[in-house]
C-alpha cells in the first residue's frame, strides 16, 4: 500500500470511529436525559410500598394489582404476550354508573366489559405482544420496569396535577403522584367519560367520581381542556 493510501484509510478509520462514538453519546445522552421514565419508576415505587398488602398477584389475569381504599383495581400484566389477557386493566365498581344511567351493553366491546354476576366494570388495553424477561421470580416493581423499557410512549408526566401516569388509549388513564408528600392525590383511576356519555350515563348524576375539565397537553404539546371521570385517593 502506498504511503498516501496509507493516510486515507487511517482518516477514513478515524471518522468511522468518531461517527460511532457519536451514535454511542446521542444514545446514552437519550437514556440519561429520559427524566419522565425513570421518575415514574421511582414514584411508583413508592405508591406501591404506600399500598402495602394491597398489592397482590392477579393469577387470573397473570399479573399484579394495585388495590385503592375505595375497591378499584388496576392491574398490569407480567408479560404481554400473554393470549386472553389484558395487558392493563381497571377494575371498578359500575354501581355509580348504572345509578347514572349507564347501559353496560352499549359501551364499546373489546375495551370495556361488565360481569353482571360481580357489578364490576373492567376497563381493558391491549399494548402488544411484548414478552419481558426476568432475572429471577418478578415483582410488581420488575413489571413496571419492563412497561417503561419496552412501551415508553405510554408513560407520561401530567404537569398540572404533577402526576405520572401509564395510558390505556381512548383517553383512559391511570395516575399517581411524583411526590406524596406535596400531593393530596396519591392515586387516581382517570376515564374518558364521552363511552359511558354515549351509553346512557348522565355526567351531571354521577356519584363517587368527579365529573371535570383537566388541563393536558395534545400531540404538538399545546395545552387543552378535555372532560373527565375522576376517582382520586389521598394514601397518606
Amino acid at each position: 500500500m502506498k504511503h498516501g493510501d496509507s493516510k486515507r484509510v487511517s482518516k477514513v478509520k478515524t471518522i468511522l470511529v468518531v461517527a460511532a462514538l457519536a451514535v454511542v453519546l446521542v444514545v446514552a445522552g437519550c437514556s440519561a436525559t429520559d427524566v419522565i421514565g425513570k421518575v415514574s419508576v421511582t414514584s411508583f415505587d413508592s405508591v406501591l410500598t404506600a399500598v402495602g398488602d394491597k398489592v397482590t398477584t392477579d393469577e387470573m389475569n397473570n399479573g399484579w394489582s394495585l388495590q385503592s381504599p375505595g375497591g378499584e383495581r388496576f392491574v398490569w400484566s407480567k408479560d404481554f404476550s400473554s393470549t386472553g389477557k389484558p395487558d392493563l386493566m381497571m377494575e371498578l365498581n359500575a354501581k355509580p354508573f348504572l345509578d347514572a344511567g349507564l347501559d353496560p351493553k352499549k359501551l364499546p366491546e373489546g375495551t370495556y366489559w361488565y360481569d353482571a354476576a360481580t357489578n364490576l366494570l373492567m376497563v381493558h388495553s391491549e399494548q402488544g405482544t411484548d414478552k419481558f424477561s426476568y432475572t429471577g421470580d418478578p415483582t410488581p416493581l420488575d413489571t413496571f420496569k419492563q412497561i417503561v423499557a419496552t412501551h415508553r410512549s405510554i408513560i407520561g408526566y401530567h404537569e398540572k396535577l404533577d402526576h405520572y401516569g401509564i395510558a390505556f388509549g381512548n383517553g383512559n388513564m391511570f395516575e399517581w403522584a411524583k411526590d406524596m408528600a406535596t400531593n393530596d392525590k396519591d392515586i387516581v383511576f382517570a376515564l374518558n367519560p364521552q363511552p359511558f356519555i354515549d351509553a346512557g350515563v348522565d355526567a351531571a348524576a354521577i356519584k363517587e367520581w368527579l365529573f371535570a375539565k383537566v388541563e393536558v397537553k395534545d400531540a404538538n404539546g399545546k395545552k387543552e381542556l378535555v372532560d373527565k371521570f375522576l376517582k382520586p385517593y389521598n394514601l397518606k
